[in-house]
Formats: C-alpha cells, sequence, structure tokens
C-alpha cells in the first residue's frame, strides 16, 4: 500500500485532525483478513467469527484496488429528483485536490421537520454534536474509525459523493443499521439438502424483504435506535419486517417473542462491519451497519416462524443464494461471505485458485 508522507501529504490534507482520520482509515482497510486463509469450522462461535468483525469493502474496491463507493454517486437521490454533481471516479477521494468541486446541497423535508430519529441543522442554536465519540445516547463514532470534521460537518469517510447535508439520513455523519442475515437449508419434500447441480454444493436460502421505498430486495434490517444494543436491533427489525410482530396480538407476540429469543439465542457470526455503499449517503451523512448471519440448521426454528411482511417490507419470502442475486445496497456482499463461511453454493465459476 502506498501512504503519502512528508510534503506530498501536506499538499493535499489540510490540517492535523485530517491526517489523523485518513491514517486511521487506510489502517482500517489495511487490516482486512486474508480471505483465502479462512476455513470452516465444525462449530460457528463467536470466538471463531472474530476475524469477520473486520471492514470487508468488497463492492466498493474498483479495478485499481482503491476503496471506492458507486450506489453513493447514483443519481436521482431516493425519494426526490435531486441530481447529483457527478463525480468523476479519480475525483471521489478527498485525498484529490480538486478546487471545482461544487456539490449540490440536500437534506429532504422529512428530515428537516425535526423527528426524534433526526438531528437538528449543524448552525442550530443549542445543537453541538460530539462527533467520533459516544454523544449521550447517540453513538457518533464510525466502525470504520476517525472521520475529519471540517466547517462543523463531518466528512464521509469513503469520499465525495456529490451531494451534501444529510437527504434521507437522520443523523451527521455515521448512521447506525444492523442487518440478520438469517439462513437455513434448502430441502426437499423429503427433508434432505438440495445440492447445486454444477457446483454439488449444499443450497443456502435467507429470509428477504422487498423495500417499499425503492422496490429492491434486501436483508430484513434497520436503524439501532439511540442507547438501543445492536443485539436488540437485529432481533426487533427481524421481527418487525419479516414477521409483522407490530401487528400482532399480545397472545402471539408472547409466543413470537419465545420462538425469536431461540433463533436469536442460538450460534452466530458477525458477517461485516463498516461502511455501506448506500445510495441515501452523501458528504455529511452517511450508513455503517453490523451484519450478523443467524443459522437453522434444521429448519425447524423456522418452521415455527410463518414469514409474514410487516413495517418497511412489501413482501417477504425465502430467496435461493447465488451470485445472480440483485440486492440493495452492498447486501449481496454481505449474502456471499455467509456462503464462504458456510461452504455453501454461490458460482458456477470457480474463479481464480485460492491457496493460503
Amino acid at each position: 500500500m502506498l501512504l503519502l508522507t512528508g510534503a506530498s501529504y501536506a499538499a493535499v490534507v489540510h490540517g492535523l485532525a485530517r491526517a489523523v482520520a485518513v491514517f486511521s482509515f487506510t489502517v482500517a482497510l489495511s487490516a482486512q483478513p486474508a480471505r483465502c486463509a479462512l476455513r470452516r469450522h465444525p462449530s460457528l462461535s463467536n470466538s471463531s467469527a472474530n476475524c469477520w468483525s473486520r471492514l470487508h469493502p468488497f463492492n466498493m474496491f474498483n479495478n485499481s484496488n482503491k476503496f471506492y463507493h458507486r450506489k453513493a454517486l447514483t443519481s436521482p437521490y431516493p425519494g426526490s429528483h435531486v441530481e447529483r454533481s457527478q463525480v468523476p471516479e479519480d475525483k471521489v477521494s478527498w485525498l484529490i485536490e480538486w478546487k471545482d468541486y461544487n456539490p449540490v446541497e440536500y437534506t429532504a423535508v422529512s428530515v428537516l421537520a425535526g423527528p426524534s430519529w433526526a438531528d437538528p441543522q449543524i448552525n442550530d442554536k443549542g445543537f453541538s454534536p460530539k462527533f467520533n465519540e459516544r454523544d449521550g445516547e447517540v453513538e457518533r463514532k464510525s466502525l470504520s474509525g476517525l472521520y475529519v470534521v471540517e466547517n462543523g460537518r463531518p466528512q464521509n469517510p469513503v469520499g465525495r459523493t456529490g451531494l451534501t447535508g444529510r437527504g434521507l439520513l437522520g443523523r451527521w455523519g455515521p448512521n447506525h443499521a444492523a442487518d440478520p442475515v438469517v439462513t437455513r437449508w434448502k430441502r426437499d419434500r423429503s427433508g434432505n439438502k438440495i445440492a447445486h447441480p454444477v457446483t454439488g454444493k449444499n443450497i443456502l436460502q435467507f429470509v428477504a424483504i422487498k423495500r417499499r421505498d425503492c422496490g429492491e430486495w434486501a436483508i430484513p434490517g434497520g436503524m439501532v435506535d439511540p442507547g438501543e444494543k445492536v443485539s436488540a436491533t437485529l432481533k426487533r427489525e427481524f421481527g418487525e419486517e419479516a414477521l409483522n410482530s407490530l401487528q400482532k396480538l399480545p397472545e402471539e407476540k408472547v409466543e413470537l417473542e419465545k420462538q425469536l429469543h431461540k433463533l436469536f439465542s442460538q450460534e452466530h457470526f458477525v458477517v461485516y462491519r463498516g461502511y455501506v455503499d448506500d445510495p441515501r449517503n452523501t458528504d455529511n451523512a452517511w450508513m455503517e451497519t453490523e451484519a450478523v448471519n443467524y443459522h437453522d440448521e434444521t429448519g425447524e426454528t423456522m418452521d415455527n416462524l410463518p414469514l409474514e411482511a410487516g413495517d418497511d417490507a412489501g413482501t417477504v419470502k425465502w430467496v435461493d443464494i447465488s451470485e445472480k442475486l440483485k440486492l440493495y445496497a452492498n447486501h449481496s456482499y454481505f449474502i456471499k461471505l455467509v456462503t464462504e463461511e458456510r461452504g455453501a453454493h454461490w458460482s458456477e465459476d470457480p474463479g481464480p485458485g485460492c491457496c493460503e
């Protein structure tokens, strides 16, 4: 990895705070585990998943292996007719000087209305956010390390997006989410696992929802509430979006909670923690997530949890996992990581050889 030092570094990085933040993010990227060195474990435990609790920016790398985002550059901005300023690939990085950069300013009316999940405007009287640290019940630390704050506004750690403000996101800086990847093996009527005819690997299925806002299929996750533990968010969001828990009768909720507790108390592993290449991202607000895989090995637990779309989900169903999946943001990559850990089918193309 080429590191900028000395005069060349100073020429593009303004101030010590920016230098510290950029260095921290560079370290986060360089700390990725060797993908091919991983081996399946008979028992997936939290300890065996530690090496997966890293930043896995797969679809945010371009061909030159530079950290990059793509969906965060798309127009129009979701839920609007706002067009981002175009950002060439070679101008995404903040380390590249671009004096003519003139991003569009946009924050949705729904955010400016001041709901409980949203921050005030930066210059509002009495609003003094503590960036890069826990701010009361609001977590303003990034999973990717320190980020730059310039002119009172946090700066997207991956680079320019062509749009400033917050768009549809409530928080300045990182907006934290949690994504439960609930899986099971695809089985025939006799209960036998079904293998892919080409690769011979067993086929995994996961619970997917079709988002109401954009119509794309996605993992049934959601935002972490202030003061809420990620583990609680994972269970709550799955219940609300994939099981319609908010509309259940009191006695139904009791039974549902028992089954959810059983599912979310079993073995699991952290698939991904970090920045999400999300179309809602801006120069000053961005999505981050912790994706966790909960696998129902026998399928018996999920048999007692009938799927029913609720909250932000238009539809919910079990989906066969393969490289042909087209999912929201970089959810496809999270799913790919699960198949690699579970030794399940992903692609008919074996790809390049893998060695330790």
